[in-house]
């Protein structure tokens, strides 16, 4: 079981309230992301869960029981960090043991879960190597499989990624995916990374200055974001954002509508632009366009075999259905 509740939890460091008081249920075998910029309270609001901060006032149950004041031990729940936190000197085997040596487990039983946990993370064949002689990617694996064999409750991820190369990340991302199908336990994921969110979560919780902003599945927060914060958050490249006249026409402050929602024509359209610095991925090329009577370039997502290059006259056309109405407080209008 792995149902974690959070009830008007707050945080302060001193006089400075860096969570105001927030409610938050996670469900058991859930997969949660807590995504948002540098300084949201992501990372706060995970050492919270795991008893590594003091919660100044507010309750945090796990399976139902009040643990806001239980040491982080007894709260039957496992954390892996950004750093790996290896014992440079012992084996593979000897960190993956090291939290059920200390807890005076049967030598049986331990050997038992190492070996179904270097199973599940493919590390069978390295058990007798040091951390020295693995790769980032193997080594974050040995910090996963030292918080598999304690069974947890939950496992609790802050930016378990931040320190691998992009296609590690890709890799490990997936791997991540594919052990939560596999142990079906509860997992929270802290990221500041929206694609991993998006990618990995079965709930996300976008947070801004300590506060939720939304609450959701990946597909809800990206087709109705509730403000324009989390319009901008979600999705990648961001949402184009305008304000102004255009905006007007549709009695909203602001109008939103995503680079993959907007048609690209060199004959007519809404809009006229001149195409700017173009981003080829392939499959997609994403235009940043000049557009007449707007602040700000709004970025297009086209085929990759599109023949537009810097400086040509372009027209651009959204997609009526798909734009996204907000009112002079960022919030969405249905």
């Amino acid at each position: 079981m792995g149902r974690i509740q959070l009830k008007q939890v707050q945080k302060k460091f001193g006089d400075v309230e860096v969570i105001p008081p927030l409610d938050l249920e996670i469900n058991d075998g859930e997969f949660v992301v807590f995504v948002g910029p540098s300084g949201c309270g992501k990372s706060t609001l995970l050492r919270l869960i795991a008893g590594l901060e003091d919660t100044t006032s507010g309750h945090i149950e796990i399976d139902g029981k009040d643990a806001t004041s239980l040491p982080p031990a007894k709260r039957g729940l496992a954390m892996v960090f950004q750093s790996y936190a290896l014992y440079p000197h012992m084996s593979v085997r000897k960190n993956i043991a090291f939290p059920m040596k200390m807890a005076g487990m049967d030598q049986a039983e331990q050997e038992k879960r190492i070996a179904a946990a270097a199973d599940a993370l493919n590390l069978t064949d390295y058990l007798d190597r040091r951390p020295g002689q693995l790769s980032g990617g193997q080594r974050q694996r040995v910090a996963i499989g030292r918080a598999i064999v304690r069974e947890p409750a939950a496992f609790l991820f802050d930016e378990p990624l931040s320190n691998l190369d992009a296609a590690l990340r890709v890799g490990m991302r997936l791997e991540i995916s594919e052990l939560h199908k596999r142990l079906d336990t509860t997992m929270i994921y802290v990221t500041h990374d929206q694609v991993e969110a998006m990618t990995m979560a079965d709930k996300i919780v976008v947070l801004q200055a300590g506060v939720i902003e939304q609450v959701g599945s990946p597909l809800e927060l990206y087709k109705t974001p509730r403000n324009k914060f989390v319009a901008g958050f979600i999705g990648s490249p961001k949402m184009n954002l305008i304000e102004g006249p255009e905006a007007a026409k549709h009695n909203a402050h602001t109008i939103g509508s995503r680079p993959e929602h907007i048609s690209v024509s060199t004959e007519s359209g809404d809009w006229k632009g001149t195409v700017g610095v173009s981003e080829h991925l392939g499959s997609d090329t994403f235009f940043h366009v000049n557009v007449e009577g707007f602040p700000e370039p709004l970025t297009v997502r086209a085929g990759g075999d599109v023949d537009l290059h810097y400086g040509d006259a372009i027209y651009l056309t959204p997609d009526p259905a798909l734009i996204h109405k907000f009112d002079a407080d960022g919030l969405r209008i249905e």
